[in-house]
């Protein structure tokens, strides 16, 4: 329906403006700031994607993932007993079947998210995506993020996008499918509009801002327009498409605004991992220190948590 994307003007001082204001939001305090961090916590797809992953590393972040809160500190919260996982393990596809086989010895069923499709650069035959994706899925990825061809986008080949995205997601399969838009690269937040819609249109479960190996990842602008085209498309279509920011996420106070971004932008009903997920290496750190903090009063020292 490029009807829809076809006149669309995104007010760039307006949007801004908005983003500032977000910043400047008084945040919460007490009960109500661990409420928010452990929600934020169910949202996080713990990540690792570096060059130098092995078994082992992939082994401990799934723990993590399992635990990720202390358990005595869940306890001091009423909270030990919730079931409190991340949303799920985010790997590269060669170390899927690591993450799959932790997991299960684990005894957790906490989906394995795998990047696909030419992460990040997205510079490959559409072919070779596809092989990629259902190599992941055969692996045992319940959950593939996809980049998009950013050349599309920036030459307004909407149909191109609108297929490229249509057949990664038919490659899918069962597994759903988060599409990176990789913003930073897409020239201006008209292109992020028309990106997301596309996006949405061709069958993705999520939209998701970068891949994090961005010079420029996920910012609050940017979020607010992504927002909006989830909004129309869920009155349009009433069809749900989740969220996920990623990179740069890294302090709690961050998680808490986006959090209270989406509450704001789409409301209560798509702050679950369902529809919302932060991406993030190194945010569950100062969330855990953020909690510690909270329940005995003193800042944790370099031994008191286990890192990821």
């Amino acid at each position: 329906e490029l009807g829809w994307i076809s006149k669309v003007h995104v007010n760039r001082p307006a949007v801004v403006r908005h983003a500032e204001q977000i910043r400047k939001w008084r945040t919460v305090k007490g009960n109500w700031q661990a409420a928010w961090l452990l929600k934020a916590v169910t949202c996080i797809d713990l990540t690792t994607l570096s060059g130098d992953d092995t078994p082992s590393n992939v082994h401990r972040l799934c723990f993590k993932a399992k635990h990720p809160i202390r358990e005595d500190l869940l306890k001091a919260l009423d909270m030990h007993d919730k079931g409190i996982t991340v949303g799920a393990v985010c790997v590269y596809p060669a170390r899927v079947t690591d993450a799959v086989n932790a997991l299960k010895a684990a005894g957790c069923n906490i989906p394995v998210a795998s990047v696909a499709a030419g992460f990040p650069s997205g510079q490959t035959p559409l072919e070779t995506k596809l092989a990629e994706i259902k190599l992941a899925v055969e692996y045992g990825a319940r959950e593939i993020d996809i980049v998009i061809s950013r050349s599309l986008v920036l030459a307004g080949q909407w149909e191109g996008l609108y297929e490229e995205i249509r057949q990664c997601r038919e490659a899918c399969g069962e597994a759903h499918m988060k599409t990176i838009l990789s913003t930073g690269e897409l020239g201006t937040l008209d292109n992020v509009y028309k990106a997301s819609m596309i996006a949405m249109m061709a069958g993705s479960d999520f939209i998701k801002t970068s891949t994090g190996k961005e010079v420029e990842n996920a910012t609050l602008p940017v979020g607010v327009v992504m927002m909006r085209a989830i909004r129309e498309f869920y009155w349009q279509t009433g069809n749900k498409v989740g969220f996920k920011p990623a990179g740069g996420i890294r302090t709690a106070k961050e998680a808490i605004t986006w959090l209270m971004l989406v509450k704001e932008e789409l409301g209560v009903e798509w702050l679950t991992p369902e529809l919302f997920r932060l991406g993030a290496s190194s945010l569950l750190e100062d969330i855990e220190k953020q909690i510690f903090y909270h329940v005995t009063g003193f800042y944790a020292l370099q031994h008191d948590l286990a890192t990821a």
